[in-house]
């Protein structure tokens, strides 16, 4: 080997191995270069960030929209088929027995025709209406007749309760000539076919409807009250009225309406006998309308005193709780009877 046997000191050694250390790593890469292979150390990839995918709108994309609540129309005027009406004046002598009997009808069927409670009050000159007697069997058919009622409906509202029940409000205008009563009005609830769901009807709040006067009227479908798409709202019966047993000539005075956080309405007044006879039955007929003048409350009150003199006054004072609101304003209507003629 080279340098054996040579003398050596502790340096030299030292020196000679790293010398020997150099010179055979050298000849080790020669070694592995000469056979051709080279070992490359690659570094591991570093992970590459995701790329972030852009999200946009279309400039006329539909935007989400509510569904709207089913749709009901306005109110149908429907004229109301009626055979063409017999009226017959009382005259001097005559009782309901014998119009009744002259007519062929039963006295019952006679007072249910016109509203009379008590026999004992029929009057010369009064008109009755006579029932066409269509339901007797073997009586003569008559053909019906389409005659519109001279009456409108006006300012309606319909209100669902929390609890499923339905109101509907409104009132009734006279654009006839003649003074009614007995005024009756009809609400049919309808599908999308016209098929007939439900029906209720009531009278008007006013006994007497004055030639150019408004009554109001409201209707109430008790839970549950089935999903309608249309309704319609007419005026079921009237007849002409016999004016002679109502008292006319009552005021309504110094009337104040004041609200308690629009959920309900305080309203006071006085009636105020002008005529010349004392006034029975008195009462006061109160209607509320909201900002569209639709009818959102309405309530028959009787007064502190039902009796009224003539000359005389009394007040009277309710609550009204509107089912719209708030109440933009407040009509009221007095009305009451005479005292039947005492009979001889």
């Amino acid at each position: 080997m080279l340098f054996q046997g040579m003398p050596t000191s502790p340096p030299l050694r030292a020196k000679l191995t790293l010398f020997t250390g150099l010179l055979l790593g050298s000849l080790f890469g020669l070694f592995l270069a000469g056979c051709g292979q080279v070992i490359t150390l690659t570094p591991t990839p570093l992970p590459q960030p995701t790329p972030t995918v852009g999200l946009t709108l279309a400039a006329n994309a539909p935007q989400a929209t509510a569904t709207p609540a089913p749709y009901t129309p306005a109110p149908t005027l429907t004229p109301t088929v009626t055979p063409t009406p017999i009226v017959h004046t009382v005259r001097a002598g005559e009782s309901l027995l014998s119009i009744a009997s002259q007519y062929a009808l039963s006295i019952s069927e006679l007072q249910d025709a016109n509203g009379i409670l008590d026999p004992r009050t029929l009057q010369i000159g009064q008109q009755l209406i006579i029932p066409r007697p269509e339901a007797v069997e073997g009586g003569p058919e008559l053909t019906p007749t389409l005659t519109p009622l001279p009456l409108e409906i006006q300012h309606t509202y319909l209100h669902d309760t929390p609890i499923g029940n339905l109101w509907v409000l409104g009132e009734i205008y006279n654009g006839s000539e003649n003074a009614l009563e007995q005024v009756q009005v009809a609400v049919v609830l309808l599908n999308d076919q016209g098929d007939e769901l439900a029906r209720d009807d009531t009278f008007v709040a006013l006994d007497l409807v004055d030639p150019g006067q408004h009554a109001p009227f409201a209707i109430l479908f008790e839970a549950p009250v089935p999903r309608f798409a249309r309704y319609q709202i007419f005026v079921l019966h009237a007849v002409p009225a016999y004016i002679g047993s109502y008292y006319r000539d009552l005021q309504v005075n110094r009337l104040e309406n004041a609200n308690q956080r629009f959920a309900s309405y305080t309203v006071a007044g006085t009636i105020l006998n002008t005529g010349p006879e004392e006034a029975v039955s008195v009462q006061v007929v109160l209607t509320a309308y909201d900002s569209l003048d639709r009818v959102v409350a309405m309530r028959k009150v009787d007064p502190e005193y039902n009796v009224v003199p003539r000359g005389g006054e009394t007040n009277f004072s309710a609550i009204l709780t509107p089912f719209g609101g708030p109440i933009a304003r407040v009509a009221a209507v007095a009305q009451g009877r005479r005292l039947p003629a005492a009979q001889p």
